[in-house]
């Protein structure tokens, strides 16, 4: 890792992964800590569930629209600028969001809270790329296996603070927990200086983004990373309705289950970064894809047979641990292919993943029926395109080296 990282002086090499994965944290502290607050929410401010559900669906629409904003910029401005400008956004959307009196001024404030966020978050992978280089996927595996910290435990904050004091509470802590991340980024984050050609230099906004689009060893990979988070946003949408309201477990049950299926996302990435150097993202990939495959045909058949809340468990845990490895591996295949580019591909990257991850809420809502049946025929379908995508991808690599 050293190596990667020699221009970087040492005090930032100490505290580096762990400061990117805050940053990193930002959203999934935002969207996960105030899920067990929807029914308060929605009485406090006088509407229905699913208006409030629906909160998050704003919230990753906002961020998506942001990074198509701001993922240009990444490959030409200071970095740790676009964090700062990122970070207090978060902070000062996160402090208005107590005050808020109806449900129209909580969504507004919850998009922009998403995009300005964006600007910290999307300069993430690609500093990852430039310190990693070909170990990528290493490096991207190492920030998500700390910044799964915060999913695991966000519930349960959200319940203690929900007893404790308010809904309130959750997002002044957010507002503590910017502040502090914003003090760290001040006085710990490097400036990295990226040698960018002078032919480069000049680039438009659109021609980076056809750039990207063009290359076409990295569309289906772009496609996978696309649908494996309609996956995974279709689960953090629908999970607390199918404990709680389908399975009828009690919020500190919820919390607990929550919190398992994180160790699984941990221990999945934690997997990655022991494997990926010698195997090879590819073979990651594949491997993470066939377990996520396996555990959505459990899922549906344990949901369609109405079988007990254990098989589903089960299911999820094997799923969303092979979910996130298909993720990384996928992310790290397309960061690869654009040295010069990589603000823009993980523009690209998450404004396509969180584009279809806002569609999750009202997909859900249109196939309602009650059960969590809807829920897992989703998750098994954008498992399923994933696995077509990488068989197009295998069998153009076979075409291309028999032409060689």
């Amino acid at each position: 890792m050293t190596h990667s990282l020699k221009n970087i002086d040492i005090p930032s090499l100490k505290i580096l992964l762990p400061l990117l994965a805050s940053v990193m944290a930002l959203s999934p502290l935002a969207i996960d800590m105030y899920l067990p607050a929807m029914p308060i929410l929605a009485e406090h401010l006088s509407t229905d569930m699913p208006m409030v559900q629906n909160s998050l669906s704003i919230y990753l629409f906002g961020y998506a629209l942001g990074l198509i904003l701001f993922g240009p910029m990444a490959d030409k401005s200071s970095r740790r600028k676009m964090v700062i400008f990122g970070i207090s956004g978060f902070l000062l959307a996160s402090l208005l969001l107590p005050f808020v009196s109806n449900i129209e001024q909580f969504l507004a404030l919850r998009f922009a809270q998403a995009f300005v966020s964006s600007a910290a978050t999307v300069v993430v992978p690609s500093a990852i790329r430039e310190y990693y280089q070909k170990d990528t996927a290493k490096g991207l595996s190492y920030v998500s296996m700390i910044m799964m910290l915060a999913p695991m435990i966000a519930p349960s904050i959200g319940s203690l603070l929900l007893v404790a004091h308010s809904w309130q509470m959750i997002f002044y802590v957010l507002s503590l927990y910017s502040i502090t991340i914003l003090f760290l980024v001040m006085r710990y984050l490097p400036d990295a200086v990226k040698k960018t050609p002078v032919q480069n230099a000049n680039i438009s906004f659109l021609t980076r983004y056809k750039i990207v689009f063009s290359h076409r060893e990295a569309r289906f990979d772009i496609i996978s990373s696309m649908m494996i988070s309609l996956a995974f946003f279709t689960y953090l949408t629908a999970i607390s309705f199918v404990y709680l309201t389908v399975y009828q477990v009690s919020e500190f049950s919820f919390s607990i289950l929550f919190g398992i299926t994180v160790v699984a996302l941990m221990t999945s990435h934690f997997i990655n970064t022991r494997l990926v150097v010698r195997k090879g993202s590819r073979k990651m990939l594949g491997f993470g894809l066939t377990c996520a495959l396996l555990a959505a045909i459990m899922l549906l058949l344990a949901n369609y047979f109405s079988l007990s809340l254990i098989y589903t468990v089960l299911s999820i845990l094997p799923l969303m641990g092979g979910i996130s490895m298909v993720s990384v591996n996928s992310d790290a295949l397309v960061l690869t292919k654009f040295p010069e580019h990589s603000g823009t591909a993980t523009a690209v990257i998450g404004t396509l993943r969180f584009g279809i991850g806002a569609l999750a809420g009202p997909i859900l809502a249109y196939f309602y029926d009650g059960s969590a049946l809807p829920f897992s025929i989703i998750m098994f379908s954008a498992v399923l395109v994933v696995v077509l995508c990488q068989i197009i991808i295998h069998r153009n690599e076979k075409i291309k080296i028999t032409n060689n």
